[in-house]
């Protein structure tokens, strides 16, 4: 086209025209895309500091997926803990039911005093139930006779003085000390020391001082030694005014043994093996013959006497024994041989009574049995405390009431036919139902509680079991959060210390499920604080989530400004381009004709 050759102002127009419509396709441009900077070429600064803004936030966008997962997995886990907590509350109330529930069952049973008897003592004896192993209770109290320890004076006690009793039943073993006089009779000494059994023990532990044959009696009904001393028993039976200081027992020897003070001991090889012992409360001394032994008696003074609180005299009698504390002792030989000799008669024993041994008279004491009544069975059972909160005894009507006090049938030995007789037939009381249903129920709750755990997951994770969700907060990866339960354990029902299965039995006592109760709150309070962490950690996605939101928006926006077009600007333009070409169009034609004026002259 350079052979063309063209006016000044046609050429001069037509570069204006060329120019108006270059710059409107650039505004033609800018307004179908929306950037004022489409490539490196259009502003290389601005397109690559854009594409820089918009790599990161495509980067953060992709972290949006991550986050929102996450937000929907602590959720899910939280919805389980949720769950949880609504389970537990429920297992508590169960045990909180079964606490205050009391339908025990009962059965009321009459004491048979015949058949019980007072031959033997017989017991009770409880199985099964609450009880891990046999127990028994008594039905019989043991009496001992009458005569069973101090008998006392019968019209008079003589001298002044005190008498000390002690036993282990009495006062914590310690002697208690009764004041009496010479005027006392048997009946107003009873009733002094019956005072004071009461007053310092408070009550007779066991012994009772009573008159029986116009004399003072002391009856053990718990079978123990009673230990009698003191001054007044040193002078029991003898005349007001005796002057004599000790109780004693004088052994005349019978049978031809001399037992007289000489300077050669008698022949006793008849005695030879043969064993005496004397006996006062816990002191006991004993001394063996011996025929190959030389001076027989001055052995026999130093096993029996000194320490041991005896003293042995000789006199015209032969040999005196005494207790220097006053109290009655025993006289004991080994067999009949020896009794005849020392003076007792063909007996083994005879007791110091009223100071004197009476010959051939033996002492036999034998125990005997009463029943119990029913308010003393009551307190004997409701006392022991191997059978606390395992049974409960009551007195119902004249009837012993037995209450178990388990979810588990009771036994008891001893009872047949609604009466208690002290055989070998057993009788039967129910358990607690309502406590043993509860336990169903808990376990069925217990179940469930593990199933919540299983099925609290999303997207193939589980926080309830211990899976660990990692959630990146930035492009680089340098910010991100782990979250995890506390040391990566299953929140099951093992973990949290719920039992695993509930037997009937541990709803038998209150103190069990007290504590099972604690550590039912235990359980929850665990859970409560995973619920807390994961809220926590929660909050804290959420939160991260909403800045990722912002900086997204923060750097489309940077992006933007650096390569979008002002569209009303760009609109204008191409506006003022389009006015502008048309000009230049009506210009370039107005050139043209000029031209065409000298071809019209050259026609």
């Amino acid at each position: 086209m350079s052979d063309i050759s063209l006016s000044k102002a046609v050429r001069s127009n037509l570069l204006a025209l060329q120019g108006t419509a270059d710059m409107m396709a650039v505004a033609q441009t800018r307004l179908s895309t929306g950037n004022k900077v489409n490539s490196a070429l259009d502003n290389p600064s601005n397109w690559f500091t854009a594409k820089g803004l918009t790599n990161r936030s495509s980067d953060l966008n992709a972290l949006m997926d991550s986050m929102a997962n996450g937000i929907q997995t602590l959720k899910a886990a939280d919805n389980g803990l949720s769950a949880m907590t609504k389970t537990l509350e429920s297992m508590q109330s169960t045990l909180r039911q079964a606490r205050q529930d009391k339908s025990f069952q009962t059965a009321s049973l009459s004491v048979d005093a015949t058949a019980i008897g007072t031959s033997a003592a017989k017991e009770l004896t409880f199985s099964g139930g609450a009880f891990a192993a046999d127990q028994t209770t008594s039905l019989t109290n043991t009496l001992k006779p009458a005569n069973n320890g101090f008998v006392g004076p019968g019209a008079t006690l003589g001298r002044n003085g005190n008498v000390t009793l002690q036993a282990t039943s009495l006062n914590g073993g310690s002697a208690i000390t009764v004041a009496l006089t010479d005027t006392d009779t048997a009946s107003t000494a009873a009733e002094k020391i019956n005072t004071a059994l009461g007053a310092a023990s408070g009550g007779t532990g066991g012994l009772t001082a009573s008159v029986v044959n116009g004399q003072l009696s002391l009856e053990s009904t718990k079978g123990e030694t009673v230990t009698v001393g003191g001054t007044a028993a040193q002078h029991a039976g003898l005349t007001a005014g005796a002057a004599t200081t000790a109780v004693t027992a004088s052994l005349a020897p019978t049978g031809g043994t001399d037992f007289t003070a000489n300077t050669n001991d008698p022949d006793l090889s008849a005695l030879s093996g043969k064993t005496l012992t004397l006996s006062s409360g816990s002191t006991t001394v004993s001394y063996t013959f011996d025929a190959t032994t030389t001076g027989q008696l001055a052995a026999l003074k130093s096993a029996l006497g000194g320490a041991s609180g005896f003293t042995i005299a000789e006199n015209a009698a032969g040999l005196t024994f005494s207790r220097v504390d006053g109290s009655n002792f025993d006289v004991t030989a080994s067999d009949t041989t020896l009794g005849t000799a020392v003076g007792i008669g063909a007996n083994t024993t005879a007791r110091s009574t009223n100071g004197a041994i009476a010959s051939g008279t033996v002492t036999t004491i034998t125990d005997t049995f009463a029943a119990k009544t029913v308010d003393q069975l009551v307190a004997s059972i409701n006392a022991d405390t191997n059978l606390t909160g395992k049974i409960r005894a009551s007195n119902d009507n004249g009837k012993l009431r037995i209450e178990n006090q388990s979810t588990q049938k009771l036994d008891i030995e001893g009872a047949s036919n609604g009466k208690i007789d002290g055989s070998t037939s057993t009788s039967q009381i129910s358990g607690n139902s309502v406590r043993a249903g509860l336990a169903s129920q808990f376990n069925e709750l217990r179940d469930q509680l593990d199933k919540l755990a299983d099925d609290a997951s999303f997207n193939g994770i589980n926080l309830m079991r211990g899976d660990k969700l990692t959630i990146t907060f930035n492009e680089t990866g340098t910010s991100s959060i782990d979250i995890q339960t506390k040391n990566g354990g299953t929140i099951n029902s093992a973990n949290l210390g719920v039992p695993t299965s509930l037997e009937e039995e541990q709803l038998d006592s209150d103190t069990t499920i007290d504590s099972l109760l604690t550590d039912m709150k235990a359980a929850l309070d665990s859970v409560r604080s995973q619920a807390s962490t994961f809220g926590s950690n929660l909050s804290i996605v959420q939160n991260r989530q909403d800045f990722t939101k912002a900086m997204i928006d923060t750097l489309e926006t940077g992006a933007g400004n650096l390569t979008l077009a002002d569209m009303n600007e760009e609109a204008a333009n191409l506006l003022a381009l389009q006015t502008r070409q048309q000009l230049s169009s009506n210009s370039l034609s107005l050139a043209s004709q000029a031209d065409q004026s000298i071809l019209q002259l050259l026609r």
